[in-house]
């Protein structure tokens, strides 16, 4: 289990928090851990998904290289279960298993990224790892891809998923679900996903 109690699923089934589960369950990010972990706080529960699903599935930046970078985040944060989860619909859109690596790996040279998705990606990953070259120049170059209403969108979601993320990483959570979406235990989650 988690280093923090959960609130039952069937508790959480008759509380007023079953229709953001239920909204979760379509996009399948979250899966409905979060909402047990969150739940003691059910205000801030809201809250929170709603800043993590409308940064995630709305907004104008392709919501596939959002899904990629989602991912890379969680795994520098050392996130079980946030690297563990996948988008529904980032993978109707195409988003491939391989793609996923290349984003999270060495992006840089990968043909099958566009000057603007490796800037994005570059803006991921520097953010936490060198902020003083995410300056005036490199923000002036991100101008060329995407609007500044679109680099809000994007250093807003990196921001918001990562310090997710960092807090996930803390409570030892792994995915209750599967990749079909299919409930598992605890133990099962660690087996189907391979505890690191």
């Amino acid at each position: 289990m988690p280093r923090v109690d959960t609130i039952p699923l069937e508790t959480l089934a008759q509380s007023p928090l079953r229709s953001l589960i239920d909204q979760a369950r379509e996009l399948k990010v979250p899966d409905p851990l979060f909402f047990q972990v969150l739940a003691h706080v059910p205000g801030y529960t809201e809250a929170t998904f709603d800043a993590l699903y409308r940064s995630h599935a709305e907004g104008n930046v392709d919501h596939k290289l959002k899904e990629i970078i989602r991912i890379r985040l969680a795994r520098l944060a050392g996130d079980n279960y946030f690297s563990n989860l996948r988008s529904e619909e980032a993978i109707k859109a195409g988003l491939t298993e391989d793609l996923i690596e290349a984003g999270c790996g060495s992006f840089e040279k990968d043909k099958r990224f566009s000057a603007a998705e490796k800037w994005a990606l570059n803006f991921a990953k520097l953010m936490y790892t060198e902020p003083k070259k995410v300056n005036k120049e490199f923000y002036k170059k991100g101008k060329n891809y995407y609007s500044e209403a679109e680099i809000m969108e994007l250093g807003a979601f990196i921001a918001f998923h990562y310090g997710l993320q960092v807090f996930m990483r803390t409570i030892g959570a792994f995915p209750l679900q599967d990749k079909e979406g299919n409930l598992l235990t605890e133990k099962e989650s660690k087996i189907y996903y391979g505890a690191r």
